[in-house]
């Protein structure tokens, strides 16, 4: 498979600091996460692209001629991404991990519109709505400010729990969440807000405090945290495929509400061409089957 613009902008940002934890710094997520994905990248082009030792980070032959095309290829989709969005054309949708990524193609047939990605971490609740980097946005629910936007559920399903091979339940078809109160878990940011609060399973512990080994920004960084056996994780359903890694394992969790999926958009914004979005998924009763 070809590299995400995601892989590009983790290598020109390492190769432009040439230092593991400034580039990790300045992308906002872990360097262990960084480093994880530069090393997946490597593994996908089959080059090494940083001469790596304990005091410094150096380019390689082959990492100085991907620094150059990766520029390039960056600076062109800014253009490019800029003109589309000036034309009117695209929507430009938040999203905070993959979920999104199955679903563009039919939301594109269903609303007869184009639409581009906005990646954000969970620190921003809204997926890029506030800040107005992002026209809609898939997210789970709730919503961080019910007044502030408005919102249709595409699809709904249940919770499950990530957690080592070796955990005492990893054996069982399914896992009661009375069965985890005790363990620790891997938290969102607190800035994530009411969802950081599901999916810590609040609104099934009854009023008892959830114990919380770390905090992760992204999905990544929640993935790296489980391998390191800093806690576990509850997870949708249709996103157990995306944390696949060896030692871990996904059970379906009872006991707890499901989870929602949902297409947001600001209450302020009436431009026509949001409003047509919206209405033509609503009047039309769209929802999604497992993607």
């Amino acid at each position: 498979m070809d590299p995400h613009l995601r892989d590009l902008r983790y290598f020109v940002a390492v190769a432009e600091e040439l230092h593991f934890t400034n580039a990790a710094q300045r992308l906002h997520i872990a360097q262990p996460t960084l480093s994880r994905q530069i090393r997946q990248l490597e593994r996908q082009l089959d080059v090494v692209l940083f001469d790596r030792n304990q005091r410094s980070v150096a380019l390689t032959v082959a990492g100085k001629e991907l620094l150059e095309g990766a520029r390039r290829i960056l600076d062109l989709w800014e253009v490019t991404n800029v003109a589309l969005q000036e034309a009117g054309e695209v929507l430009r949708v938040g999203i905070q991990s993959s979920i999104g990524r199955g679903l563009l193609g039919e939301l594109e047939s269903a609303s007869g519109h184009r639409l581009a990605l906005h990646s954000a971490s969970w620190a921003d609740p809204s997926s890029g709505l506030a800040g107005r980097q992002a026209d809609l946005s898939l997210m789970w629910l709730p919503v961080p400010d019910t007044g502030r936007y408005r919102w249709q559920v595409l699809r709904t399903e249940g919770r499950w729990v990530l957690l080592p091979e070796n955990h005492r339940l990893a054996g069982k078809d399914s896992i009661d969440f009375t069965e985890l109160l005790d363990d620790t878990f891997i938290a969102m940011p607190p800035e994530a807000g009411a969802a950081r609060e599901f999916w810590l399973g609040n609104d099934g512990r009854g009023g008892r405090q959830a114990k919380v080994g770390a905090e992760a920004a992204t999905a990544e960084e929640r993935l790296e945290a489980v391998s390191l056996g800093l806690g576990i994780c509850l997870l949708a359903e249709n996103n157990v495929p995306m944390y696949r890694w060896p030692g871990l394992t996904a059970r379906p969790v009872t006991g707890l509400p499901p989870c929602e999926l949902a297409m947001v958009w600001r209450a302020d914004d009436d431009r026509p061409i949001i409003l047509d979005f919206a209405n033509r998924v609503v009047a039309g009763g769209f929802t999604l089957a497992e993607v």
